[in-house]
């Protein structure tokens, strides 16, 4: 038996459940392993609000680093004892122990414990996505993230201002705006009290910028299109303020013959080759200390339900850590 979060219904946090599952032998493909640590998402919140649909009864959590316990017929690329890492279906991160996917896997390198591993994975590989593949940025240009002292957006400032990339980040408070600039990011808008649109104008000289990550969504959607370039890229990578629900494609080209991409992880990452080079480059990187992983909240697996509460009330900054 282990102990885990499960979820019975949607809804809020109050629906997370700290009980026992049980957790069988590895089957064809699979290794058993032992968390170390857990990594907080908001896609966790997503799939518990029902966002995301799961076949419930279901453990919750996308994120984990740990040790291979034990291996079942098949494997062949890892072996007991093998520090391990993840940022993939299925779910059941929030356990003690679980099965899981060989495929799926990667190796933790040296230098690099289970917690920062579980911390850095989902976020670290969405980094390297969105800026190395999704919309490859080069080296002098100006781009506009999104909730840039999150902990997708801390590690992005990083890795933006590695690669010679100007980075303009929006902010909630003076404090997450001092995080993200400690963090790479040249320059910040608070978007509680600044006009976003005319400030990304202004520090364009009216140009714009080529490309918008936004992982917010509804509240942030239109304002991104109005920042960018004649043909820039709108990335839409996430929902933090609920989805857009109703969109006509014609203001695409209205505002300047844009690109628009709803992008995951999950199909960036959907073959073992592409994964093995995602997460090799963001080990990479991390290693070289040009990017810095910054765990601010850590709690234990059976208080997770605060740990939602705090991320879905913006109280977060950084990476966000269960312990079991």
């Amino acid at each position: 038996m282990s102990k885990a979060i499960r979820i019975h219904e949607a809804g809020g946090p109050e629906v997370l459940r700290y009980e026992e599952v049980e957790v069988g032998a590895p089957g064809k493909g699979e290794v058993r392993l032992t968390h170390g640590a857990i990594g907080l998402n908001y896609i966790d919140v997503y799939q518990r609000s029902g966002l995301y649909p799961l076949e419930l009864p279901a453990v919750l959590g996308m994120e984990g680093a740990g040790r291979v316990e034990e291996i079942g017929p098949g494997v062949h690329d890892f072996q007991v004892g093998d520090r391990v890492a993840y940022a993939d279906m299925p779910p059941g991160a929030y356990s003690e122990i679980r099965l899981m996917p060989a495929h799926r896997l990667v190796k933790i390198p040296d230098g690099i414990d289970d917690t920062t591993a579980a911390a850095m994975m989902l976020q670290g590989m969405t980094v390297q996505y969105l800026i190395r593949r999704t919309y490859r940025v080069k080296k002098g240009e100006t781009v506009l993230f999104h909730a840039a002292a999150g902990g997708v957006g801390l590690i992005a400032c990083q890795w933006l201002r590695h690669l010679g990339v100007t980075v303009i980040g929006t902010v909630g408070s003076e404090e997450k705006g001092a995080l993200a600039k400690a963090n790479g990011c040249d320059h910040t808008i608070n978007y509680r009290s600044e006009d976003v649109v005319a400030r990304v104008r202004d520090l364009t000289v009216g140009k714009g910028v080529p490309v918008v990550y936004d992982s917010v969504g509804k509240d942030t959607f239109y304002g991104s299109l109005d920042c960018l370039q004649p043909r820039g890229f709108m990335v839409n990578f996430g929902n933090a303020s609920g989805a857009v629900t109703e969109f006509n494609p014609g203001l695409l080209g209205q505002k300047g013959s844009l690109y628009l991409t709803r992008p995951t992880l999950m199909s960036y990452n959907a073959t073992r080759e592409d994964l093995v080079a995602c997460a090799e480059e963001l080990f990479q990187v991390v290693q070289s200390g040009a990017v810095k992983i910054a765990i601010n909240q850590t709690y234990p697996l059976a208080e997770t339900a605060q740990a939602h509460r705090d991320l879905e009330a913006r109280k977060t900054t950084g990476s966000t850590v269960l312990m079991p």
